[in-house]
């Protein structure tokens, strides 16, 4: 087992090791996994030292919540895992709900029979919550995030369901947390201005922000990440891969960004940092998940995987030994900013 170091999530008692599973793939997301490989990867999480599962309504429909719960009731290590799931939708069946239009349109395999609908006021944000609590199969939830609240998921809708949040939602996610239902709140959104507008108008304790602090996306270092660190906002850094193109590189199989086509400007910084990882003998996935984890903001990683095979390949990158001299190297090549915080210690 692994020796994965903790970190809290803001002021809370909640410790996230630096490693955690995400369950987007497990749940149906370009691959079809049955509950056996779910439960067999989540054991090989566990085993390998990762304490902190995420999940959501949305992943799979319910199909996520369904499967993780089970499966660690079934290999009883709930009492030893955080577990955050999201609010913000709301599941209904499926033969009597229209699907959403969203910027990020996924086709889950194989499914439950819900669809998902937005609902961020007091009630939806409290029918969501008892929701996962049934489909998860626990009577307390350690993280509870708001799922996708923002312009980058809602675009011109997106103050509609601000004004839901404000109005009564904020409510609704202090009471939860006042009575000890859940013991951090938070977001889980694509984009750091959302968290630091909720961070200014009421107290969150971490947010889940996917794609937007990455060895290819440093615009959280002008002010956001300095913003979050003192109001003590723990992230949760996902999307590390930027969906695939830092995890595969430009050499494998047709790579992807942010759920896309790789432009042809980040195709080449991407060359750029494929070429010092040669040089230093440095694999790429390995730099991408320590260059995010090593900013003081960032309390852990979320990675997503369908098999135990890709829950090794992360738990392997995260404690690779990477030298010093190549965090320099990628810094003075400009592949990097220079007030990036890095792993060897020596970020000015």
């Amino acid at each position: 087992m692994a020796n994965l170091p903790l970190r809290p999530l803001g002021q809370t008692e909640v410790n996230v090791t630096s490693l955690g599973l995400g369950t987007v793939p497990l749940a149906g997301f370009n691959a079809d996994v049955s509950y056996e490989e779910f439960e067999k990867t989540v054991q090989t999480a566990f085993d390998a030292g990762i304490r902190y599962f995420d999940c959501a309504p949305m992943y799979g429909f319910g199909k996520a919540e369904h499967f993780l719960g089970h499966a660690l009731r079934v290999r009883k290590l709930r009492e030893q895992v955080v577990v955050s799931t999201k609010v913000g939708r709301v599941l209904k069946p499926a033969s009597k709900t229209k699907p959403l239009e969203t910027v990020y349109g996924i086709d889950w395999v194989d499914p439950l029979p819900f669809l998902d609908t937005y609902d961020y006021t007091y009630d939806g944000v409290m029918r969501a919550f008892e929701d996962s609590q049934q489909r998860l199969g626990l009577d307390y939830i350690d993280v509870l995030l708001v799922h996708d609240v923002g312009t980058a998921w809602h675009g011109d809708q997106s103050e509609f369901y601000w004004n839901q949040l404000r109005a009564s939602g904020y409510k609704a996610l202090d009471e939860l947390r006042s009575s000890g239902s859940v013991s951090a709140i938070g977001l889980g959104v694509n984009e750091t201005a959302s968290v630091v507008q909720v961070a200014k108008e009421f107290q969150i304790d971490c947010s889940l922000i996917a794609g937007r602090y990455t060895l290819l996306n440093h615009a959280p270092l002008q002010s956001d990440f300095d913003e979050l660190l003192k109001r003590k906002v723990s992230v949760i850094a996902g999307g590390i891969f930027n969906s695939g193109v830092l995890a595969s590189g430009t050499k494998g199989t047709t790579p992807t960004y942010d759920y896309g086509k790789v432009p042809a400007e980040v195709l080449d910084r991407v060359k750029r940092i494929e070429a010092l990882c040669d040089q230093f003998t440095v694999d790429l996935p390995a730099a991408a998940m320590q260059f995010v984890y090593a900013h003081p903001a960032v309390a852990t990683l979320v990675m997503g995987a369908k098999n135990p095979q890709e829950v090794a390949a992360n738990t392997k990158a995260i404690q690779a030994k990477i030298p010093s001299e190549f965090w320099t190297a990628l810094r003075e090549s400009g592949a990097i900013p220079e007030n990036a915080p890095l792993p060897s210690g020596d970020a000015k």
